[in-house]
């Protein structure tokens, strides 16, 4: 039966205080914190780094089709799902973006699930992640998080979905048109009376499709534009123990916040359990899993628990409008860029080659037609190089694009393991935390919009421990 292999999530590295927040503005101020992207981030590259640690150690030649599923795609127009094709080293797939509402990322689920019971895919990855943008001093900036989810769809996964169902219904809100920056949101009583009656028809139409009742689901994870909606609307439903993490430690996710919840029901899950997921927007899906016995094996090193004790707190909000682009920036200044050249070493750039001497062995990066070592020539092997390394020297850059920074820019010089020296800037770390010896590890990141477009490349950050 066909279901769920194998899952990760990505959760920035950065957490901002609400507390803050409500400073800045003279605002009640939400509990908790909520997950902020860094500047380099966005929702592709959350995205990809999702589906990484989906995959970390797993076989990608099974993927026949890849999904993207978010609000805040990069490009208006230009597939976000082959970025993340090319990031895998995947060319003879199946891309498809999937915008546009909140439940963006179950409806991907659900047309994976279709496309792997038809034989029309082997495997399936869906990928969901958002970067809401939410108007300052607004109680949507507090209750806004960022965050990215990714799960494998096979015909034989440990966990199987037994169960689910979709309902459509026109309403207006939240809501975002194409000129606009920021969410608009309609009267809160009845956005979340729409909400509950959405999630509770298909969550129950869900569940007789399974013939499951509810009090024998063991977690409900489930988009909610709020903590106190998610826990009426369990209730409604039967779910009375249900209890949502998120909205309190990176926030309220968007699209990707219901296959972030659902990472993390299934991190727990024992065989024999069943697990309901469900998003609404302009109507809801719902999916009722049953976990099997491979549930526990299938688990990534990298929880969602981990993710959200992996943090650093932002030390002012000005840093988060900087993140964010909204305080004054020189566009002018945007590092030149070229098509061409991005299309010609795409390769390299994001799928990570470099080569290998054939007669010394040494590899290097970029790829060359002579060997650095024993000055071969054009006898080598393309080869994919590893994510992780160790810093062999680094300058700090006190000037970006003519510009002083608050803080320099690490720019470290990284032997990666396995082989292969690359020369790439640090992130989500401060500057003094950078040393010669440190263990760091490629993430894939927003370089810049030079030209015109968006030109991203791999960073290293400091290594997790994984």
């Amino acid at each position: 039966m066909a279901g769920i292999a194998r899952w990760g999530v990505s959760v920035p590295v950065w957490r901002l205080d609400r507390g803050m927040l409500a400073r800045a503005w003279d605002t009640p101020a939400l509990p908790g914190e909520r997950a902020a992207a860094s500047g380099d981030q966005d929702a592709l590259t959350l995205g990809v780094e999702a589906a990484l640690e989906c995959m970390r150690g797993g076989d990608t030649s099974q993927i026949d089709a890849i999904y993207f599923a978010t609000t805040t795609a990069p490009y208006a127009e230009k597939h976000a799902a082959a970025t993340i094709a090319a990031v895998l080293d995947l060319h003879d797939v199946m891309t498809v973006d999937v915008t546009g509402t909140i439940r963006a990322a179950t409806t991907a689920v659900r047309t994976a699930l279709d496309a792997v019971r038809s034989g029309g895919a082997r495997a399936a990855l869906v990928v969901a992640a958002d970067m809401r943008p939410a108007e300052p001093s607004t109680s949507m900036e507090q209750l806004f998080g960022d965050a990215a989810a990714a799960v494998l769809i096979t015909a034989d996964g440990p966990v199987s979905v037994i169960g689910e169902a979709s309902v459509a219904e026109e309403f207006t809100g939240p809501w975002r048109r194409a000129g606009d920056h920021y969410v608009h949101s309609f009267d809160g009583k009845i956005e979340t009376e729409s909400y509950a009656r959405a999630v509770e028809r298909a969550v129950t139409a869900a569940l007789a499709d399974a013939g499951v009742s509810p009090d024998a689901v063991s977690r409900f994870a489930a988009y909610a534009p709020d903590p106190r909606t998610f826990a009426t609307t369990a209730k409604r439903i039967g779910f009375a123990q249900a209890k949502d993490r998120l909205f309190s430690t990176i926030g309220n996710t968007g699209a990707a916040h219901a296959l972030v919840a659902l990472a993390g029901a299934l991190d727990e899950t024992s065989p024999g359990e069943h697990v309901v997921v469900a998003a609404q927007g302009e109507g809801a899906d719902a999916l009722v899993l049953a976990a099997g016995a491979g549930v526990e094996s299938a688990r990534q090193v990298w929880t969602l628990q981990r993710a959200l004790d992996d943090k650093r707190v932002l030390p002012s909000y000005e840093r988060y409008l900087r993140f964010r682009r909204l305080l004054p920036v020189d566009e002018e200044n945007e590092p030149p860029s070229s098509t061409i050249r991005t299309w010609r070493d795409r390769a390299q750039a994001f799928a990570l080659y470099g080569v290998r001497c054939n007669e010394c062995g040494t590899v290097q990066f970029p790829a060359n037609r002579a060997c650095i070592s024993c000055s071969a020539l054009d006898n080598m092997t393309r080869v994919r190089l590893q994510r992780t390394g160790t810093v062999f020297t680094f300058t700090l850059d006190h000037l970006i694009a003519g510009e002083y920074l608050e803080t320099p820019v690490p720019r470290a010089v990284v032997d990666l393991d396995g082989g292969g020296r690359i020369f790439v800037e640090v992130t989500d770390c401060e500057a003094s935390d950078v040393k010669v010896g440190m263990p760091v590890e490629l993430t894939f990141r927003l370089m810049h919009e030079g030209a015109g477009f968006k030109n991203y490349y791999w960073k290293a950050r400091p290594r997790r421990d994984v």
